[in-house]
């Protein structure tokens, strides 16, 4: 992406408000899958649906961004409000998927799996050490 157009305080004001958005979409969402769902509790119906339309609606919007039909303020401006604010309140994990798929489209398949593995591995393993942690300050 080119040097911002946008003001650092503007670029961040996107980002907020389509954050807040998606934050609240994905509350409301997982509730309702979950109510949906009923209350097993057994399989988390409501984060995999997020993150799989997460993942659809960062696809779909990158694809529209390339194919550079809007200007690239208007790109920036989409990229920071839907793609980092919006979906990445919705679920991070469309930005990992996106980020994963460029590597590999780019070539970068070892580099990719690297990435993949390491984001999966050592984010259990910094749950299982923050749940110790916090559980050994009790």
């Amino acid at each position: 992406m080119n040097p911002s157009a946008l003001s650092p305080f503007a670029a961040s004001t996107l980002v907020a408000s389509g954050g807040a958005a998606g934050a609240l979409a994905r509350y409301q969402l997982g509730r309702a899958v979950t109510h949906l769902a009923g209350p097993s509790g057994a399989f988390p119906w409501g984060t995999l649906t997020v993150n799989l339309l997460g993942s659809l609606a960062m696809g779909a919007l990158l694809g529209w961004l390339a194919r550079g039909s809007v200007s690239t303020e208007t790109t920036e401006t989409m990229h920071l409000l839907i793609g980092i604010g919006l979906l990445g309140g919705f679920t991070t994990f469309s930005a990992f998927s996106s980020e994963l798929v460029a590597m590999i489209h780019r070539g970068q398949i070892l580099l990719g799996l690297a990435y993949g593995s390491a984001s999966l591995i050592a984010g259990m393993a910094a749950i299982i050490v923050g749940l110790i942690i916090a559980q050994s300050a009790s």
